[in-house]
């Protein structure tokens, strides 16, 4: 039964004959390279800082009306020359602080990335003095939303 029968589960073992040679794992390597370096150059980060700085600015105006309910008191968010800032109107507009520690509550654009002038505050019961729309602008525009009524922000 010699005759060119195998048993089952037995595997040929002949060189180089399952896998890859080290030439084409090298070159392989060097394209995948090649691919990676075009594709970091071809990234926008403009657009990354545009949308993360509109999320802090989001946080930001959330995190002043949630201060001011809870605190029961007036908190200003104004924006001037590309930084956005928290005061308290009513204590000669002494600013608010970043948790938990003592740095005044301030968020400046990062490079490229521009945030249109406005100000507006909102009382203790979380409703702003007038309805507001802050435009973040880098490559493209994004406008965060005030709602008037609800201090609804968006």
């Amino acid at each position: 039964m010699s005759g060119g029968l195998r048993r089952a589960g037995s595997a040929s073992l002949r060189p180089g004959g399952a896998g890859f040679t080290i030439m084409e794992l090298v070159i392989a390597i060097a394209v995948a390279t090649i691919l990676a370096a075009f594709a970091v150059a071809r990234i926008n980060t403009t657009s990354f800082d545009t949308e993360g700085y509109a999320n802090q600015v989001t946080a930001a105006v959330r995190y002043a009306q949630k201060i001011a309910i809870s605190q029961r008191r007036n908190v200003t968010v104004s924006v001037a020359a590309n930084t956005l800032s928290l005061t308290y109107p009513d204590a000669g507009g002494a600013a608010l602080r970043k948790p938990p520690g003592t740095d005044p509550f301030t968020l400046t654009a990062p490079s490229g990335v521009t945030i249109g002038n406005v100000s507006f505050t909102f009382n203790a019961l979380g409703k702003p003095s007038a309805g507001a729309s802050i435009t973040v602008t880098g490559d493209v525009a994004r406008t965060i939303t005030v709602e008037a009524e609800t201090g609804y922000v968006h």
